[in-house]
């Protein structure tokens, strides 16, 4: 029996031309295995909608096509949901694709994962009932994300560019940490990221052994380096070296339980969004099924 597959496209992603998009379906999907549906988004939060209406019509699988943006309103729409969650990447940073090691191009994406993938189960998490699948983060990342989501110009230049404005004027804020009700962490760093999966994006591992399936989240602590060695961690960032620096300390927990000053924005999966003075950031093991790679 053929299943239902819903691809979700979003038309402007990414920068992206995504018309030809349609007639690489049409032409490479394996239609003996699938009947298949594409429906664009027409505007912000539109995805979360078709992906509601997608679980309620009962599709077998549904596929985030566009940017990280798009892949966090499907996916985080079919948390707990007996669907499958599938990503043919369009973005700018891809994190999660890139953390998965699917295919960057949507032929390899039908051709390998669509037509021969298996399912499988990853973990998400919540910020304060927040949900998101690959990273947050507060402090100097959270705010990066408030810049860069109201830049019209996305891509990597355009994140170096805000990153090396706003570094120098950024001043540490104090944090208490209580990580799974044992271990009490005090510290001033640059940012704090809760890491489901390894990066940001554009292959910035900020986590390089995190893992999607281990029901834990590593609680990445980084130092602010001074300028003069702001090459070697960028370098050792983009290498996925960066745990291996004094720069970054690394902790894993089920259960996080953040202690600050005052409200301020949170980066999820790359959306700033405010959250109260305090929050609490949690693990929610094998919460979705997706679609990937045959090993």
């Amino acid at each position: 029996m053929k299943e239902k597959i819903l691809f979700i496209v979003n038309p402007i992603s990414g920068h992206h031309d995504k018309s030809k998009f349609p007639s690489i379906v049409e032409k490479l999907i394996d239609k003996d295995k699938y009947d298949y549906t594409i429906t664009l988004t027409e505007y912000g939060g539109h995805a979360a909608e078709l992906t509601k209406q997608a679980i309620e019509d009962q599709y077998d699988i549904i596929v985030a096509v566009g940017g990280d943006g798009t892949i966090n309103e499907v996916a985080t729409n079919m948390i707990g949901a007996s669907q499958t969650f599938a990503i043919v990447p369009y973005g700018s940073g891809n994190g999660l694709a890139r953390h998965l090691h699917l295919p960057l191009k949507p032929k390899k994406v039908i051709t390998e994962v669509i037509n021969k993938g298996v399912k499988s189960k990853i973990d998400t998490a919540t910020v304060n009932g927040v949900p998101y699948v690959s990273i947050a983060g507060v402090g100097f990342d959270a705010i990066i994300a408030d810049y860069f989501a109201r830049d019209p110009n996305r891509g990597f230049k355009t994140y170096v560019k805000l990153v090396t404005e706003k570094y120098f004027k950024f001043k540490p804020e104090k944090y208490h940490l209580i990580l799974d009700d044992k271990e009490e962490l005090d510290c001033e760093p640059l940012f704090i990221s809760f890491a489901n999966s390894n990066q940001f994006g554009f292959n910035a591992a900020v986590s390089p052994h995190a893992s999607l399936n281990d029901g834990l989240l590593d609680v990445c602590i980084f130092k602010k380096p001074n300028l003069l060695v702001m090459p070697f961690v960028a370098e050792r960032l983009m290498t996925k070296r960066i745990d291996k620096t004094r720069f970054v300390d690394i902790h894993k927990a089920q259960n996080i339980k953040v202690i600050r000053n005052k409200e301020d924005y949170a980066n999820i999966d790359g959306e700033p969004i405010m959250m109260t003075k305090d929050i609490e950031v949690q693990i929610n093991p094998l919460s979705l099924n997706i679609l990937l790679p045959t090993p």
